[in-house]
């Protein structure tokens, strides 16, 4: 069988960013666009253990469950053709951060608390870190202890008040300066 080449600024992709921000939503529209497998790390981790996310933080715990998110990331940015949407706190482990703007590029999302807040109403009880008394002012501790981090990613992109499609043509035309950047700078 003849191989297509298929122009594309990036054979891999990470969309980091905090819950709600819309990294499955542009990550499926993103693979699409530029022909490569999506997987959602949280879909991933679900598929594997045969557990949802919240069950297993709920009967397991976090950390048992950051040790399997670790080792997806391990096996998921050694594979090509491929874009990944990282869980709200995957990019907060400095292993998985390291891994993950190694292998490159990184795309954050971001949108505002309020913004987060409105989606993630959506699916209430899938939470699990925004479990108790007021969403929304966890969801700005959370932002504020993890923005820094975030911060750290090679590309980043507003979601806010923005239709998917508008979105995901940003994030395309930076990963092509991404890419052109990074080719510009071998030797």
């Amino acid at each position: 069988m003849k191989r297509i080449s298929v122009k594309r600024p990036t054979t891999w992709v990470a969309l980091t960013g905090f819950m709600g921000v819309g990294k499955t939503r542009i990550g499926r529209e993103l693979a699409q666009e530029l022909m490569l497998h999506f997987v959602d790390l949280d879909r991933y981790i679900e598929r594997a253990t045969g557990l949802s996310v919240a069950d297993i933080f709920r009967y397991i715990g976090e950390e048992a469950f950051r040790k399997m998110e670790a080792e997806a990331v391990r096996e998921l940015v050694e594979r090509d053709n491929l874009v990944l949407s990282l869980g709200g706190g995957t990019y907060t482990n400095p292993d998985n951060r390291r891994l993950l703007l190694k292998r490159g590029p990184v795309v954050a999302l971001w949108a505002s608390p309020e913004t987060i807040h409105t989606r993630v109403q959506r699916r209430p009880g899938q939470r699990p870190l925004l479990a108790g008394e007021d969403a929304l002012e966890r969801i700005r501790q959370l932002m504020s202890q993890r923005e820094s981090i975030y911060r750290e990613a090679h590309i980043h992109v507003s979601t806010d008040g923005r239709p998917a499609r508008e979105v995901v043509r940003e994030v395309i035309d930076k990963l092509w300066r991404w890419s052109e950047k990074r080719d510009s700078n071998r030797p």
